[in-house]
């Protein structure tokens, strides 16, 4: 549902007012896809509804994904301090933003932040020790890129913290008012991430990728629907963002660490089982990372849509989300 109009609460904390817990998540969409349509790469802005202080899980896309949802008046009543040397982009990336979930190292997931990195604020890389290092040894190395970070090669310029996740401990995020649980994920041989965020009571489930179990030969997925059931059961898990790169005709051996619709609701179905019957109803599930296509005739978004809602017996509302839009969960 779009029901926020996200500047106008920004403008209520600028002003003053106190966000209530429990009203759920502002959630705006930097990035969509994966793969190569540079530009346009994972990212969602995510905050306590109506409190602008806002980390992001994955940041494929961080400036042109800002540009955008300016564009299109998600920020439009954003006002400005007096002194302030910035645009309303540059006011959001540097002040608003308080920090960054990353997910893993591959570039569809950290390149807005990698080529935001020089005019970006100093705040904090949240992510498994895995990840972190990752980032560390192959971007912020001086040779790929300038060492923003607080470790690796000299001379470190220390703008970005990096924080170590422990896998299904909550840790704060700092400034946010919010709370973090990293859940490994495999995908096709790299561990990536999924983070549970919390504002109060409410909860909001953010993926990286990840493929099926069953392909990956884990437990990965299986092991968080058992974490989250229960805050599906009482209705405290507001929306879930996950990757459905391909459609179903997709063979499974060139999913590359990925989902097609059919392994999603087979996943969905077995957190219905933990959660309860009908528990799943009407919960938002916004698909990220569909694959864009180079190729003619519809886009994969059209397709992957068309297969989730044709076998949906779960009652979910599936959501694609575009470049730029936004929500209250």
């Amino acid at each position: 549902m779009r029901t926020l109009i996200y500047g106008s609460l920004l403008a209520l904390l600028a002003a003053g007012a106190t966000p209530a817990l429990g009203e759920g998540f502002d959630v705006v969409t930097l990035g969509a896809r994966g793969g190569i349509q540079d530009g346009n790469l994972s990212a969602f802005m995510i905050a306590p509804h109506g409190d602008g202080r806002a980390v992001t899980c994955d940041a494929g896309a961080l400036v042109n994904g800002l540009r955008v949802a300016d564009e299109r008046g998600v920020f439009d009543a954003v006002t400005l301090p007096a002194d302030s040397p910035y645009n309303r982009v540059g006011h959001v990336l540097t002040q608003q933003i308080k920090g960054y979930l990353i997910s893993h190292a591959h570039l569809d997931h950290i390149a807005g932040l990698i080529v935001a990195s020089p005019d970006d604020s100093a705040k904090p890389i949240y992510g498994l020790a895995s990840v972190n290092e990752r980032i560390e040894r192959t971007y912020f190395n001086w040779d790929a890129w300038p060492n923003f970070g607080d470790r690796g090669k000299a001379p470190q310029l220390g703008k970005y913290a990096y924080r170590d996740l422990a896998a299904g401990q909550p840790a704060e995020l700092t400034g946010t008012g919010m709370a973090v649980t990293a859940f490994p994920l495999s995908h096709g041989g790299t561990e990536s991430t999924a983070f549970l965020i919390e504002s109060g009571d409410d909860a909001l489930l953010c993926f990286g990728d990840t493929g099926p179990d069953e392909v990956e030969r884990s437990t990965k997925l299986d092991d968080i629907w058992a974490a989250v059931s229960s805050k599906v059961r009482e209705g405290r898990l507001k929306a879930i963002l996950i990757e459905v790169s391909y459609a179903n005709a997709q063979p499974d051996k060139q999913l590359f660490g990925h989902l097609t619709p059919a392994w999603l609701l087979k996943s969905l179905r077995a957190l219905e089982e933990k959660a309860g019957k009908a528990s799943l109803k009407d919960l938002p599930v916004l698909i990220s990372h569909i694959k864009y296509s180079l190729k003619k005739g519809p886009p994969p978004q059209e397709e992957i849509l068309k297969e989730l809602q044709a076998d949906n017996n779960l009652g979910v509302r599936f959501i694609v989300p575009e470049q730029g839009d936004h929500w209250h969960f």
